[in-house]
């Protein structure tokens, strides 16, 4: 692929192949050669060993574990309740789908900063960080930073661009401590969320304002992460009515370019919000919720990025029974995006979602609902990029329906359903999905699915033009039509014994109609438009385990093998054949270890191996981070938190020679609640 300037990052795209094992040479050696695995095992032998150095002899194993580990068994987790797959709750352990749960515990114990960050202890997900301010997060592939193919939501607000339909992961925060879990699928969600839950949908949702009553604050600071801090009020006004209100900072330190010079990227931002629950019957809740936020960002060849935004939030819950309950939800959304030299948007978001549950009959758990949407962007355009029309609106209409039926009670169900969605682009789009759930034992239970999903085109592909004025050499294409995915998957879960569980994932993927970049008038190189002359097919896995060897020390391990190929379509003139948006590592596996120590200390750590992206020569490397906190109570948590300790610093995503480095990151954070 020729090098093409990204529009909303400063890193460049250009493939390359991976190098082959030279004849003669043993596989094996040649892989421990590499810096990356290599410093990964040498890691990995560290971190177990640190972990029986603290084991007690037998005399002493009695020492009852701190409440930290304490709180959930793995039979407890196993049942859980997930609500991201069929909009209604559902046992983990029972659901029929690749699914993960990130715990506010889970977040505590990884130092995390930010949502990115914490999204990594998702072992299901690709997570690479571009510089101080980017990410590229996906599943399943097709990673970017202009990823296109995930579904996020905010407590039931899809954060959602149209311009290239996908995530600003710069604006997506909220105070930490309040978030309750975090629900990740991999895999098509597209029959109950709609388009774009292609390859994952990521579902976060926030404690209910009774769960977070009282002050908390915390701050801290260090290397790369300058200084933050957060304040959280919660209170109730009586019996049925409760709230709580927030406010966060933080200062970012720049990244560097690879070689060594500043990379100019610092940034800081600031937010506030409130959430408040008023039951004003047994049967009925009401939600308001929303946000405010402003930053700005640093660049290296223009001023200051400027962001800002904010989103209010409406929510009527009914239960008339325990498999009878009505939802209805809406919310508005204001974002607004300033990047001098190129562009600047104003996007309005206006969307009402309706949710209905109930059993017909005995045999049939029944979901259904409708949503419309409406969203009005405008663009100030700039004589290097440009949209025609700048301002636009444009509607979705959706309606959908999922029916479980227990074919043997207790062991075996099986869900259908599908989604149909109206969009501006596109029309009509069906998205059905059919799944399988079977619990062989108390303990073990298998899954199977076949899905369809869409991911619908967005401004990017059908109004983007540059420069601004003709002759333009780059357009998108005004018949540019929907990508489709049909999606084949196969799971396994079981608690092999109290202290370790296991689950398996397997997934074959079939794409068409991916985006290209076509040539106009071929042979000629330029110009060029986006078309959809590529199908490709992805098929890989996912294995997730925990074991807890004793009360006070846990261990959870991933990997994630994946591989992706694509190919030109008859009559395509495509310039980048095979692997346009193939920017993914073909192996991926992460160890985390949390320790209890006496009087309330913890060590926690996690390394990761991450295998070379051939497309952009970013080499494979490992890295560990490091926790060491004390938590004497609920009260209080002191921590000092260590990132990326194995090298001084290294690359993650991104082509030279604009690339980002990711340096080692110390720091410190104090938090009180009272």
């Amino acid at each position: 692929m020729t090098p093409q300037r990204c529009l909303f990052c400063s890193y460049r795209n250009r493939g390359r192949s991976l190098t082959s094992v030279r004849p003669g040479e043993n596989r094996h050696l040649k892989n421990f050669k590499k810096p990356g695995l290599r410093s990964c095992l040498l890691a990995l032998l560290l971190l177990v060993s640190v972990g029986f150095l603290f084991l007690p002899p037998e005399a002493s194993s009695q020492t009852p574990p701190p409440p930290a580990l304490k709180k959930l068994s793995l039979e407890e987790l196993m049942n859980v309740e997930v609500t991201s797959v069929s909009r209604r709750p559902e046992r983990l352990f029972e659901t029929a789908s690749a699914i993960q749960v990130i715990s506010q515990e889970d977040i505590r114990r990884s130092g995390a900063s930010s949502i990115p960050e914490a999204l990594r202890l998702a072992t299901n997900l690709e997570v690479a960080q571009i510089d101080s301010r980017q990410w590229a997060i996906t599943a399943r592939g097709f990673n970017n930073s202009t990823a296109n193919k995930l579904l996020v939501l905010i407590d039931g607000r899809t954060v959602y661009t149209p311009l290239y339909a996908g995530v600003f992961w710069d604006v997506q925060d909220t105070l930490l401590e309040d978030i309750d879990r975090i629900e990740v699928i991999s895999g098509p969600g597209a029959t109950v969320w709609g388009a774009n839950a292609v390859n994952g949908v990521i579902n976060i949702i926030t404690k209910k304002s009774q769960d977070a009553q009282g002050t908390l604050v915390s701050g801290g600071g260090g290397t790369q992460l300058r200084g933050f801090g957060g304040v959280r009020k919660g209170g109730a006004t009586g019996p049925n009515l409760h709230y709580r209100i927030y406010g966060k900072y933080f200062d970012r330190d720049s990244t560097v370019f690879a070689t060594g010079q500043d990379g100019h990227d610092s940034w800081h931002s600031s937010q506030f919000g409130f959430r408040s629950e008023w039951n004003t019957s047994r049967s009925d809740i009401i939600t308001l919720q929303g946000d405010l936020y402003d930053g700005r960002a640093h660049q290296a060849t223009t001023n200051e990025i400027g962001l800002g935004g904010g989103n209010f939030l409406a929510r009527w819950d009914h239960t008339s029974s325990e498999s009878s309950d009505l939802k209805v939800q809406f919310y508005y959304d204001r974002a607004n995006r300033r990047i001098p030299s190129s562009f600047a948007e104003g996007l309005d978001t206006f969307d009402l979602d309706l949710q209905h549950r109930f059993l017909l009959g005995e045999r049939h758990d029944i979901v259904w609902g409708a949503a419309y949407r409406l969203i009005q962007d405008s663009i100030v355009n700039s004589p290097t990029l440009a949209f025609f029309p700048a301002n636009v609106s444009r509607q979705w209409f959706s309606a959908f329906a999922q029916d479980e039926i227990p074919v043997i009670k207790d062991r075996l169900h099986v869900t259908v359903g599908s989604k149909i969605e109206h969009n501006d682009y596109t029309g009509f789009e069906v998205q059905p999905n059919f799944r399988l759930g079977w619990k062989i034992k108390p303990q073990q239970s298998l899954w199977g699915a076949v899905s369809r999903a869409v991911r619908t085109p967005s401004r990017i592909d059908r109004e983007f033009f540059a420069p601004r004025d003709p002759p333009f050499i780059l357009a998108g294409g005004a018949n540019f039509e929907s990508e489709d995915l049909i999606a084949y998957e196969l799971g396994y879960r079981s608690q092999l014994r109290k202290n370790l569980s296991l689950s398996i994932a397997a997934f074959v993927n079939h794409y068409d109609n991916l985006r290209t970049v076509e040539r106009i008038s071929p042979p000629l190189p330029l110009p060029v438009f986006l078309g959809n002359g590529q199908r490709g097919e992805g098929h890989g896995a996912e294995f997730a385990a925990e074991y807890r060897p004793t009360g006070w020390w846990r261990l959870r391990g991933g990997y994630s093998p994946l591989k992706l190929h694509f190919s030109n379509k008859p009559g395509s003139t495509n310039t980048t054949p095979g692997s346009n948006e193939s920017n993914d590592p073909n192996h991926r596996f992460s160890l985390r270890s949390l320790l209890d120590l006496p009087h309330h200390f913890e060590f926690d750590n996690t390394l990761r191996y991450v295998s070379q992206i051939g497309n952009q020569n970013v080499p494979a490397y490992s890295e560990l981070d490091s926790r060491f906190g004390w938590h004497p109570s609920n009260a209080i948590d002191i921590s000092v938190v260590g990132e990326n300790l194995l090298h001084p610093r290294h690359a993650e995503f991104g082509t030279l020679p604009n690339r980002h480095e990711i340096e080692r990151r110390v720091g410190m954070k104090l938090l009180w609640m009272f």
